[in-house]
């Protein structure tokens, strides 16, 4: 009876660890019933019959460190499928462009499993299948564009891949939500070539920059120029004004002052004392004489007339009676 037991109590044991799955979060597992599909586990605590309800197992792919501290995939058989966003890192291919240069190029592939039931039964090898298709693919769409297209082309190339390539594994239950492309490398010569026109590029613009400041400069030195001249005119021209003003205005009081004497001198001729034009011509004769000594002339030649300026100088003196 105690064998009994002990083999009954084992069996219960072998019964709840085989029948009792512990799901982790953003995991699941495909139960099958003597062979067939019979349902997807979710998240959690799940009871199966054992021997008769099995999990079935699908190809993964997981990244592992080596020693070296590289980073490479290593393919194995679990009945875990992992629900949770993954990347691929595939190597790096050889890909023909369009004018027909080769070139090394890798690409990383993030995808999600968003139908388990179909990862498991649409496809064989699931990682396998995503890493040829995205290279064939790489490979169509690469070979459409020529090498500059493709150098300056990156998001187009990324778009168009991941439109490809989830129309594609939508069959499988897989969920292709970016590509992008990592490494374009051109053959040596190419770039030797690319590098030696990026120099001419930038001296081209470097040359075309000088002559824009060049150019630049001239016209500011010109409209400098052009402005100083305007300015300096428009001074001249106030300056001219201003002259003319004063001497207009000299004029004036000059004239003033003249018609204030001859007022006084008519004044004087009303009341019998001179004749005006006496006075005036003597005047006139003084102004003169002032002008000739100012000169510094030590020779002063005196007019014939000068005994009529003397008389004149006598008739200021009658017309307004002041002493000699």
């Amino acid at each position: 009876m105690s064998v009994v037991l002990v083999v009954l109590v084992v069996f219960v044991l072998v019964i709840l660890v085989k029948g009792v799955r512990v799901i982790q979060q953003a995991e699941t597992m495909i139960i099958e019933r003597l062979g067939r599909y019979h349902r997807t586990l979710e998240s959690g605590i799940a009871v199966i019959i054992p021997f008769i309800d099995k999990p079935r197992s699908m190809e993964w792919r997981y990244v592992k460190t080596d020693p070296t501290g590289k980073h490479v995939y290593v393919s194995l058989r679990t009945p875990r499928i992992d629900l949770r966003e993954s990347v691929y890192d595939f190597p790096r291919q050889n890909v023909i462009t369009a004018d027909n240069v080769a070139i090394e190029i890798n690409a990383l592939l993030y995808f999600q499993l968003v139908d388990p039931m179909k990862a498991m039964y649409e496809i064989a090898n699931l990682p396998d299948a995503i890493q040829k298709l995205t290279q064939t693919t790489l490979r169509n769409v690469i070979g459409e564009l020529a090498l500059d297209e493709t150098l300056t082309s990156r998001d187009t190339i990324n778009t168009k891949l991941r439109v490809i390539l989830d129309e594609a594994a939508h069959k499988w239950g897989v969920k292709v939500n970016r590509v992008e492309l990592q490494d374009l490398i051109p053959p040596r010569d190419i770039q030797e070539a690319m590098e030696k026109q990026m120099r001419a590029e930038r001296d081209r613009r470097a040359a075309i920059l000088t002559a824009e400041a060049s150019k630049r400069s001239a016209i500011l030195e010109s409209e400098g120029s052009r402005e100083s001249s305007v300015n300096k005119a428009e001074g001249e021209k106030r300056s001219q004004v201003l002259r003319a003003e004063g001497e207009a205005e000299a004029r004036v009081r000059v004239a003033t002052a003249e018609a204030e004497a001859i007022k006084v001198i008519s004044s004087a001729v009303a009341q019998g004392k001179g004749d005006p034009a006496q006075y005036l011509v003597a005047i006139r004769y003084i102004e003169a004489m002032k002008e000739m000594a100012a000169n510094g002339q030590k020779v002063v030649f005196m007019p014939y007339e000068a005994s009529g300026v003397m008389g004149s100088l006598g008739a200021i003196k009658q017309m307004f009676g002041e002493k000699e």
